[in-house]
């Protein structure tokens, strides 16, 4: 699981109690969660659907691999996008909701990585079954590298920055 950790302190809202904050940011990151999981879910149908779906023999080795890679990595995806919701009903009042809070956001980024994999290997196979393979490589390089860029490079770098920010406003 990958887990991003940082220094930065996480401020309340106004009149904030801390469990209030736990709950807040839980439901926050819950809702988010819906959000990936509807799009994961319908891929991973899609795929799973594939197989038998009439001219999937004629998808070569190259092609099977990339839907086999799209298949898995779909479900790992949905597997860590889900695990937050079903954790928080067997874990529902046992006082381990800020655990619960730090481990559903190590599996949102998890499951965001293994999304990314999923939509790439997804654009790339119906690349190459339709064009062939080089063009697979452009598609599904650019699909790579938009969700690496967008959804974990971009955000990592503002934490980086907004750290460097406070680590100069402590020195001035």
């Amino acid at each position: 699981m990958v887990q991003v950790e940082h220094t930065q302190k996480e401020t309340p809202h106004p009149g904030e109690s801390r469990k209030e904050r736990v709950d807040r940011e839980l439901g926050e990151l819950l809702q988010g969660l819906r959000v990936a999981v509807t799009g994961v879910q319908v891929l991973f149908a899609f795929l799973l659907t594939l197989p038998f779906a009439a001219g999937f023999n004629k998808v070569d080795a190259l092609g099977h691999w990339l839907f086999f890679i799209a298949l898995l990595s779909a479900a790992i995806a949905s597997v860590c996008f889900i695990t937050p919701a079903a954790q928080h009903r067997l874990l529902f009042r046992t006082g381990l909701k800020e655990k619960m809070l730090h481990r559903a956001n190590g599996l949102g980024i998890a499951g965001a990585a293994g999304l990314a994999i999923a939509m790439t290997s997804s654009v790339a196979l119906v690349a190459e079954t339709v064009i062939n393979a080089w063009p697979a490589a452009v598609f599904g390089g650019a699909v790579a590298l938009s969700s690496a860029w967008l959804w974990f490079v971009q955000p990592i770098i503002d934490l980086y920055r907004t750290e460097d920010d406070d680590d100069e406003d402590v020195k001035s």
